[in-house]
């Protein structure tokens, strides 16, 4: 491999069998041995682990990249966002060529391909996708069409507007590919706003045919654990702890559902475990009559620390301006400005991300987004005044374990309520299911009034906004996310609901992909589920953010 990939800034390998590992272990090796490697590697192996869909796992060298792809070998290939430099093929006995076309998509001119065991149909598929031998011997892959490279940034320079999860993260994901970025806050401190909640709780989403929402969760949460773990950990750098978390059943109607979900889709046990009611209550210390999920690796975390953590990762490539008050954004030869209520400039950089939640459509060029600001309320309770959990306990709202004292219990879910005030009516509201949730109508009694407001950042379909910003909506019926035009060098991370701790890393790296012209983290359509221009398509019309009103489930209401 090492001949190939000397003199590149980047180079690509797409292996069609992960096994255990080892390939990439060994090319990992040879590269980091390799005086004249590319700066970076990237390496996807089609794998055979479980849960299904993209993975892509952090490594300690931020230079080297894994995905692994859990799907058939031809499915995967068509959801794969990516242009590989090298191709090994092997492990393919008795699966015919139905993988070649899409294989051949993947390849650029020059990709050389490795290849053991195929049999004849396999060896002449590629041969007419036009992969074949140069005077070497060596199979390379020849386009008998027209090829356009990956876009790479002429300067490695950004601004990012927003200090919370998703403007940290930003920050992080871009500084550690060698980016120069300037973050700027109106608050004097990072996380003063939605991630300054005392408690964030993590936890996949399940559902019984493994929809869009579920799969983006699973590899948002998967990603967020390995990702926290490079930043040092939950518990130790990140203040939280990774206790677990049971989400009770509702009824037993709801019950029934999820029983079919743990026999529909085998997770493994550490990521998902369905438990009775007697396994659940044992567990608990208290009722739960209609069993419980266990996320044993679930938990939760304090959003500033995670935030801290982040910017500290940056090092001297951040540049951190805070106390910035209400800034607005102008366009000047080719660079995009950051002007403070003054009139002075405050940064200025080709690329732009809006990280500030709700407050990014106070900008003309993001004017249009359809996003809501929904008010939660969580309540703090003092420990001693409720039983000891042994993990976080979630249903119509959550209740984590105490830190430093603290319960944290909630949120409300108020759509249209601008109400910045801790109240009574809310904290009720929170105080009424932690007591539905323990089975005990007198817990907390009389607690007294303590709590945070935050607001929430709320698409229609309350998915987050992750890529560039498309420039206005179409006088016609937009079908396609490729033919909207696009604010050049300006790009979105909002949204993000009440899931802020487990999206925010994962959409970083998304959009720091595809800044960089990088395989991407998640399958094709879900990638294209995160766009902020799907609203603009003629089958997105119905998302209407007047009449969309987001549903008080549990999905949506228990990570505030």
């Amino acid at each position: 491999m090492a001949p190939h990939w000397r003199g590149r800034e980047r180079f690509v390998i797409l292996d069609s069998a992960w096994g255990g590992g080892e390939r990439f272990r060994a090319v990992a090796a040879a590269w980091r041995a390799d005086a004249q490697r590319p700066g970076r590697l990237h390496y996807i192996a089609i794998a055979d682990t479980a849960p299904p869909g993209f993975r892509r796992i952090p490594q300690p060298d931020d230079n080297l990249t894994l995905d692994l792809l859990h799907a058939p070998i031809a499915l995967a290939l068509t959801q794969l966002e990516a242009r590989a430099d090298a191709i090994i093929l092997h492990g393919l006995a008795g699966l015919g060529d139905g993988f070649v076309r899409p294989l051949s998509k993947l390849a650029a001119p020059g990709t050389v391909l490795f290849a053991e065991g195929l049999d004849h149909q396999q060896q002449a598929a590629l041969a007419k996708a036009g992969f074949g031998a140069d005077a070497a011997g060596t199979s390379i892959f020849a386009s008998r069409k027209p090829f356009a490279p990956p876009t790479v940034p002429a300067e490695r320079r950004a601004i990012v507007v927003g200090a919370g999860l998703a403007g940290s993260a930003a920050c992080e994901r871009l500084c550690a590919r060698g980016w120069q970025v300037t973050l700027v806050e109106r608050h004097a401190q990072p996380a003063m706003e939605a991630s300054g909640n005392l408690a964030g709780i993590f936890m996949p989403l399940l559902s019984r045919d493994d929809n869009i929402p579920t799969r983006l969760t699973r590899a948002a949460y998967l990603y967020a654990l390995d990702y926290w773990e490079k930043l040092g950990g939950i518990g130790r750098a990140i203040a939280g702890d990774a206790c677990g978390v049971m989400q009770l059943a509702r009824d037993a109607g709801h019950a029934r559902v999820q029983r079919s979900i743990a026999q529909l889709q085998p997770y493994p046990a550490d990521f998902a475990r369905w438990l009775e009611a007697d396994q659940a209550s044992a567990m608990l210390g208290s009722p739960a009559p209609d069993g419980a999920w266990l996320f044993p690796r679930g938990g939760w975390a304090r959003p500033a620390s995670v935030c801290a953590a982040m910017l500290a990762a940056c090092g001297d490539r951040l540049n951190a301006i805070f106390g910035a008050g209400s800034v607005g954004i102008e366009r000047h030869d080719g660079q995009w400005r950051v002007v403070g209520s003054s009139g002075g400039v405050i940064a200025q950089a080709p690329v732009l991300v809006l990280a500030n939640g709700s407050s990014a459509t106070e900008i003309p060029e993001a004017a249009t987004l359809p996003l809501a600001k929904v008010r939660g309320q969580v309540s703090h309770l003092d420990e001693g005044t409720l039983p000891a959990l042994p993990f976080v306990l979630c249903r119509e709202a959550y209740l984590t374990p105490a830190s430093n004292g603290v319960h944290s219990a909630g949120a409300t879910y108020d759509l249209g309520d601008a109400d910045p005030q801790v109240r009574q009516s809310s904290h009720d509201e929170n105080l009424a299911k932690v007591r539905s949730l323990l089975a005990d109508p007198g817990a907390a009694p009389d607690a007294p009034l303590r709590g945070r407001t935050g607001f929430r950042c709320v698409a229609p379909d309350r998915l987050p906004l992750a890529g560039a910003l498309a420039e206005a909506t179409p006088t016609g019926r937009a079908e396609r996310l490729r033919d909207l035009p696009r604010h050049p060098g300006l790009y979105g991370l909002l949204g993000y609901a009440s899931r802020g701790l487990i999206w925010a890393p994962l959409a970083a790296e998304l959009l720091a992909a595809q800044l960089e012209g990088e395989p991407v983290p998640l399958e094709r359509p879900l990638a294209e589920a995160l766009d902020p221009a799907r609203f603009m398509l003629g089958r997105a019309r119905k998302h209407d953010i007047v009449a969309a009103t987001p549903s008080r489930d549990i999905a949506n209401e228990r990570n505030a």
